[in-house]
């Protein structure tokens, strides 16, 4: 079987549609695919290749075969690659995911219509071509630095698909956390009980989200702390003072890996000034050290 091109750039005609269609696809899906793997590591730097030798070898000086084109386009993105980043990095757009993908694609098309443009003011038979018979290879024929450069192409194949198998069947590490949070009566982040008047009473949501991969005993405790205003001079600031502290509630919960709990809770104060409901939050009833908090400050006349 033959391969053969000349008169006509069927090479950069396949380079711009595949970038575009790749594309599109990465910006519909907003995510990364294998198949995107060429427009990342190849298809910048052939383009630019492109655009530096538009003719045969041995026509332009220097002139380079396909082995070598081949070599530098990979070699040139790696290169690229890290320079867009580097403008996007400074530019408004930051460096996301929607900007780099376009910015890989206006710079593979605008080198590769360089590209064609100075291929094709050149006389047809001086142009790039491609003249391929696929069977097996002799390869005695060929000479050293051809063989050294397949080669390394072909070792950096093997690793750059290894490391791409690797991430894609080896899962992320999962983040351990728990959720701890308080919601106004209405289970909304809303409507808090901030005013009350004295024992009066006021009702909140509190909810518990175990991610943490596995079973986990939770203590909550609610504290009602007493505050001060002290108004900081130097800072131009107020700044809160712990006056007192008595303990309202404990409840013991215990959640298996992905549930979650609420349960509405309410109290009273029965003194007037500025007030901090604490909610705290322990694991496997180590006392310690909260590790969650979360508060409320209540003014009560």
């Amino acid at each position: 079987m033959r391969l053969e091109f000349q008169e006509k750039p069927w090479d950069l005609y396949i380079s711009f549609g595949y970038t575009a269609v790749v594309t599109a696809f990465l910006l519909v899906i907003n995510a990364g695919t294998p198949f995107a793997l060429l427009l990342v590591l190849f298809a910048p730097g052939y383009a630019f290749v492109a655009a530096l030798f538009p003719s045969s070898h041995g026509v332009d000086k220097p002139g380079i075969n396909w082995v070598e084109r081949i070599a530098l386009s990979f070699a040139l993105s790696i290169a690229v690659v890290p320079l867009l980043g580097l403008l996007l990095g400074v530019a408004p757009w930051g460096i996301r995911f929607a900007p780099l993908v376009a910015a890989l694609t206006i710079f593979t098309i605008a080198v590769g219509l360089i590209a064609l443009w100075r291929r094709m003011r050149l006389p047809p038979e001086q142009r790039l071509s491609l003249f391929l018979d696929l069977g097996v290879p002799q390869w005695r024929e060929y000479p050293i630095i051809d063989k050294g450069l397949t080669v390394a192409l072909g070792v950096s194949i093997v690793v750059a698909g290894g490391i791409l198998a690797y991430v894609l069947t080896t899962p992320p590490p999962m983040e351990r956390f728990t959720e701890f949070y308080i919601l106004g009566p209405g289970g909304n982040a809303s409507g808090y009980p901030t005013r009350l008047n004295m024992s009066e009473s006021g009702t909140v949501l509190i909810g518990v989200a175990n991610h943490e991969t596995s079973r986990v005993n939770y203590t909550i405790r609610v504290d009602l702390v007493g505050v001060r205003l002290n108004y900081n001079a130097t800072e131009g600031v107020n700044e809160t003072v712990e006056v007192n502290r008595t303990t309202l509630s404990m409840m013991d919960v215990t959640l298996a890996d992905s549930q979650n709990w609420t349960q509405s809770y309410t109290f009273r104060i029965s003194g007037i000034g500025l007030w901090k409901v604490q909610y705290l939050l322990f694991k496997e009833r180590d006392f310690s050290r909260a590790y969650r908090e979360t508060h409320l400050y209540v003014q009560v006349s």
